[in-house]
């Protein structure tokens, strides 16, 4: 199966599970298990509980799923935003 046949979904992320698993409630209603990608997990992108998060089905299971991308929250700690700086 190509990249292509992949359906892509946004959702929340309603619970974590053991071994790097979530459950994760999509748009429409339905709720997946999903776990993060490899890059994630090389980068070490951290997804919390209420993570508005990119998920990718194949068209062959739709109970499960891979997130591959964490949308940024406006500004998470509640405080001002940090300035970026370089090391």
């Amino acid at each position: 199966m190509s990249k292509e046949d992949m359906i892509e979904l946004e959702g929340v992320v309603v619970e974590m599970l053991p071994e790097s698993r979530f459950r994760v409630k999509l748009d429409n209603n339905i709720e997946i298990l999903a776990y993060g990608s490899g890059k994630m997990k090389m980068h070490r992108i951290r997804v919390l509980v209420g993570d508005r998060v990119t998920v990718e089905m194949s068209p062959y299971d739709l109970t499960k799923g891979r997130i591959n991308f964490r949308h940024p929250t406006a500004n998470p700690g509640g405080g001002a935003p940090r300035p970026f700086r370089r090391r």
